[in-house]
Order: C-alpha cells, then structure tokens, then sequence
C-alpha cells in the first residue's frame, strides 16, 4: 500500500491518525513528491553563474545573435546530458560512487566527480557568505558604498552621486573625456568608483599577492558560519528537509528578479542597455570562440559531471519519468540566464545613461558585477538599500540552491559507500562532519588574499576536467557497458525507450561536443589575471595540480581495480574489471525484473551443491567435471541459464577441497 495510519506521532512529523506516505526505497528514502524533485535540480542548475556571467557572455559574443549556438549547444549537448545523468543515478538508486556497479574500473570518474563538488563546495559558499555580508550591510538608511567621504577611500575615487542625491555633472564630464580618449581626467587617474574601493578596500581589505595572507577578515569569517551554518539546517534530515526547503530557495528568486526587471525597465537608459544585450551582431556565428563560449557555457550552467544530477536522481522512485523532468529542468535553467539579462542590463543601462558613457564601460561579470558595477547602480535608485537587499537575498537564494546539492552529493556518496545501518541511521553525523570540513577550509578565503585564492579555484579546480569526467561517462556506459544495455534499462525504467534523437546524441554527438569543449578550452587558455595583478608561476602550478587531482583518480583506481581482478593475462583482469557488478541493477528486488531477475533456488543449483558435496567425500584425488549454471553476460538472469563444464579437483580433505 501507498499510505498507512500511524496511531501515534511518528517521527517525520505525522499526527495521529494523519495519512502519510510511504518512501518507496525506506532505506535510503526519496523525495516527498516528483515537484521536490524538480525544484531542488531547477536550484542546483539556476545558480549565480545565471546572473553574473550569461549575460556577459552574451552581450561580448554578438548579443541576440549568442542565442543560435546557445540553444543549440542545449539541444545537442545539454539536455541529453542532463537526461543522461538523471536517468543513471534514478535507475540504480545510489549516488555518484555507488552507480560505478555498471563498470567497476571506472569508479575513479566518481571520485573525480566527488573532488570537483569538494573544490566548488568550499569556494561556492565564500561567495554566499560575502553575499550575506553586504545583505547584512544594507540593513541601513544609506548604502555604505554610495559615497566617497569614507575612510577606505582614496583621492582617485568618483562617486555617481552628489551629497544632494544629484547627479554629478562634472564627473559626467569627466567621465566622458575619459571615453573620449583626453588624457587629463580626474586629476589624471583612472576613476575609481566607491563600490570598487568598498570591495577592495573595506570588504576585502585586499593583499598585494596571492602569497600574502595577511589576516582573516573576521565579518567574512562570521558570515561563512552563518552560511554553513544554513546550509547544514537545511540538509539535516537530507532530502526529506532540503526538500521542503526549495519551496522557497527555488522559486523566490524569480519574484525577485521580477521585481528587480520591472524597476529596471521603468529607468531612463534602460531600452539602451537592454538593446546593447541583445542586439544581434550575425557576423559573429561564423566565429568559432562564440560557440565555445555556447557550449561551455551550457555545459557549466546544467551542472553536468558535478555528481549532483545523479545523486538528486537517485532519490527519485524508480518509474518517475525523468525524460520529461530534465527537458523541463534545462530549458528552465537556461530562461532564467535569459531572463537574468534583461534585469542586469537594464540597471547597468540605466548607470550608463546618467555617466554618458557606453554601457560596455560599466558592464562586468563575476563578482565584479555583483559586488562592484551591480551595486553601484542601485545607489542611483530612490530607496536604493531596499533595492540592495532584494538583490543581495537573490545572490544568497541562488548560491544555497546549489551548494544544497553539492553538500548532498558529498553525503549521498560517503553513506552509500559505507552502507552500514549505523551510517545510514547516523547520515546527519556525516553531514555535519562535510559541514565543518568545509568551513575550516573555506578559512583560508576569508583572509586578505581569499579572493585571489577564490579565483583560482573557480577558474582550474572545476574546468576542463569536468569536461573530461563527462566525456569518460559518456565512453563508459554507451560503450564498455553497451549501449543497447543502457537503452534497455531505461526502457525498464520509464515504460519507453530514449528517443532516437537521445540514443544518436549519446553516442556520437554529445561526446563530439565535449571533445570540442576541451579542445576549445586548451586552445582559448589564458594564465588567470586579477584585474591588474598577474599571477604567479607557483600559484598557476598548484591551479593545474587541483585540476588533474580530480582526473587523476580515474586512472589511478582503474590501474587498482585491474590489478585486484582475477585473472591470468592482463586481458582477462581488463574484461573482469569493466564487467558490471552482480549487484548493479535497480535497487528494490521488486523492481529487478526481465534480465536483473534474482536467481530462483533451482533444481540445477541444488543438484550442482549435492554434486560438489559428493566430490568432496571421494577419498582418491581426481579430476571430475559438472555441469554448473552460471551466468550470462554478467547478469542475474531468470531464463537465461546456460550449463558449462567446470572442473574440480577432488581431495579427501574436505577444507582443501
């Protein structure tokens, strides 16, 4: 039965007599409904790369005319993807390590996938919390950065706004001769705005090299407990309470950014930033570095290889039609990063109207735009720290929704490794372990240097080897695995075959893409900069070392597993090792049907048992063949029983035997 009565408060939170439901999987547990589901993946995919780097990618790559590759990058890589990861996780019901059954000696992809999350985990939340930070710092009549008169700032600074709340005309001017190339302005300096001094200056407090540390900013430091502190809360009853949660983490954002895009689009200048992001400039589609930026794109905003989709997926009951949950998902995820262009284009329009400059001078991506050219524009509006906090509280829904699932995924994965009872019935221990693992090495961030650390980890630790991880994925199940294997086990699954579209995407053109997303990625690869600051040889090393630690797990364990294999050649330990595990399969007995089907207490086996047994009590050693049911094709089968001849070697001493 779907639902039973509890005569006494349970401990989920049931009433007496209130009709709960059951999970399908009572050992791991699943989501309390499919809408759970597709709000927790639609959080972990809309993450604050929607906000801060699509529509700067878009405006830099030919404004509306990026969308052709992009939507088309979704269609022929993303979504497939997508479906591919949701679709492996939910048939074997177990995260990202433990789906490694369906080919052992890849189980390093796994482990790749876990290091990835760890890097972006512990980064990830050091830009929540110095979101919560400037949340907290606009709790206040006027925003701090709105004027120069503070004791962060230097002679070169220039605000967009007078003591009067007027515009300053003289610094439109100056600002405009600037643009115009005049040599002399602002007594000969570069224009530094009070949200740049207040991020560097104040915020940040920012050291002169990577090298040097300098001290932890404690305000950064209480608002990474504050975030971890949150995240933990959330994920305390797993998916049962993280599943409550992105009610509102998930879908308040879109009433933010609403109100944000309706605010904006009533500003002078507005249409012009607005036009500036998506007028199409066709001559750039023959340009191949725009279709990188496409793909790429894509395939960083969807989370794919990050090990969340199939851990989120593996919570999910076993006939749930992911098909249609990773087509919605997806196309969800990439509106929002269309819809987020319009709000940040028609504020940063509107700045760029009041400065008489092109709106290319003040638009920016990364925590530039949401730290410095973002706030500074909201300065300009009548109640500007209203509007400061809105956004702020957008940034900080944003970055849970994901680090949710990269927590979970780090969790998932540890739990059903282990598998004991104890763990499972002591997940939360483990999550608060992740939880402060996780904090003490985001300590390091919050200090003078964090942010060049920050950076670092954002542009090596999660690059080109998740583009790797995918590809390998991809490699492993259509092709070690067998792709008319993983065609028939989605069948099972849903009560219909992947489309063909899906089946050719893939095979040939989904791995195609990835290729040339790493090849694109190697050929467009510039050492990392910091606005003036060059990093150092050293610090690009431990870069790279941080990216191959991820990758190197696949060799490394797939060389372990190979030598652990029985086997006489090292042929036959390779065919051994990529050979799904006997346990691989659907989770629940009552859903491994057809090929997966437990084998049944045969007369065979039974005749087999009685046949080794009478061997064993032969006093005279000699060689005697049986016929002995075994196994096809690595499967349990039900029907599919052959009988092959194996030999013993009889002893009359029953322990040698």
């Amino acid at each position: 039965a779907d639902f039973t009565l509890y005569p006494v408060c349970s401990s989920n939170g049931a009433v007496p007599g209130e009709s709960v439901k059951k999970d399908e999987n009572s050992r791991r547990g699943n989501w309390g409904n499919q809408i759970e589901f597709v709000l927790t993946s639609v959080g972990y995919a809309v993450g604050l790369g929607n906000v801060w780097r699509f529509p700067y990618l878009c405006y830099r790559n030919g404004g509306g005319a990026f969308m052709l590759p992009y939507f088309i990058m979704l269609v022929f890589c993303g979504i497939p993807l997508f479906f591919l990861e949701l679709s492996f996780g939910q048939f074997a019901s177990l995260g990202c390590l433990g789906v490694w059954k369906i080919s052992p000696m890849f189980k390093g992809v796994g482990y790749g996938m876990m290091v990835v999350s760890t890097y972006i985990g512990i980064y990830y939340n050091v830009v929540i919390c110095i979101a919560f930070y400037y949340f907290f710092l606009s709790m206040t009549n006027l925003l701090p950065w709105t004027y120069c008169n503070n004791p962060w700032n230097t002679p070169d600074c220039s605000g967009v706004v007078s003591s009067g709340n007027q515009f300053n005309a003289s610094l439109a001017n100056a600002t405009t001769r600037l643009v115009a190339g005049v040599s002399e302005v602002v007594n000969r300096t570069k224009r530094t705005s009070p949200s740049e001094e207040y991020w560097k200056h104040y915020v940040l407090n920012i050291s002169d090299d990577i090298g040097n540390f300098g001290e932890v900013r404690l305000p950064i430091l209480g608002c990474l407990a504050v975030s971890w502190c949150v995240v933990f809360l959330c994920l305390i009853r797993g998916v049962k309470s993280s599943g409550k949660v992105v009610y509102f983490t998930a879908t308040f954002p879109y009433v933010v950014l609403t109100i944000l895009f309706i605010r904006g689009i009533t500003l002078d200048g507005a249409i012009n930033g607005i036009k500036y992001y998506l007028t199409p400039q066709w001559q750039k589609v023959l340009d191949a570095k725009v279709w990188g930026d496409a793909a790429s794109q894509i395939f960083y905003s969807l989370g794919c290889a990050w090990g969340g989709l199939i851990t989120m997926a593996s919570y999910n009951k076993f006939h749930n039609n992911c098909f249609r949950d990773s087509i919605i998902i997806s196309i969800t995820n990439c509106a929002t990063s269309v819809y987020a262009g319009f709000v940040i284009f028609s504020i940063l329009g509107f700045m760029a109207h009041h400065l008489n400059v092109p709106v290319s001078e003040v638009a920016d991506h990364g925590p530039g735009l949401a730290f410095v050219a973002y706030p500074e524009a909201l300065t300009l509006l009548p109640i500007s720290p209203l509007w400061s906090l809105l956004f702020f509280f957008m940034l900080i829904l944003l970055g849970l929704g994901t680090q949710f699932c990269l927590l979970e995924t780090l969790v998932t994965a540890i739990v059903d490794e282990i598998g004991t009872d104890w763990i499972i019935r002591n997940k939360t221990i483990v999550t608060l372990s992740v939880a402060v693992a996780g904090f003490l090495l985001g300590v390091p961030l919050t200090t003078q240097a964090g942010i060049y650390w920050l950076l670092l980890m954002d542009n090596y630790a999660a690059s080109f080897s998740l583009v790797i991880i995918s590809c390998i994925m991809c490699i492993c199940i259509m092709y070690i695995y067998g792709h008319r294997n993983y065609f028939k086990d989605v069948e099972m699954m849903l009560g219909f075959p992947p489309p063909l579209f899906f089946k050719v995407c893939w095979r040939f053109i989904s791995p195609v893409i990835i290729s040339f997303i790493l090849i694109f990625t190697v050929i467009q690869y510039k050492p990392i900069t910091y606005n003036d600051y060059v990093y150092p040889g050293w610090s690009l090393a431990i870069g790279f070392a941080m990216a191959l630690s991820s990758v190197v797990c696949i060799p490394i364990y797939a060389l372990y597993k190979i030598s652990r294999s029985p086997g006489a050649t090292f042929r036959e330990r390779l065919k051994y090792a990529c050979r799904s595990h006997p346990k691989w399969g659907p989770a629940l007995q009552e859903h491994r049907t057809g090929r997966y089907a437990p084998m049944a207490s045969s007369e065979d086996t039974v005749e087999a048992l009685l046949a080794i047994y009478s061997l064993m009590m032969l006093k005279d050693e000699k060689i005697v063949s049986i016929p002995w049911p075994v196994k096809k094709g690595g499967y349990t089968h039900s029907h599919s029983y052959t009988h092959t001849i194996v030999h013993f070697t009889a002893h009359s001493d029953l322990n040698h035997s």
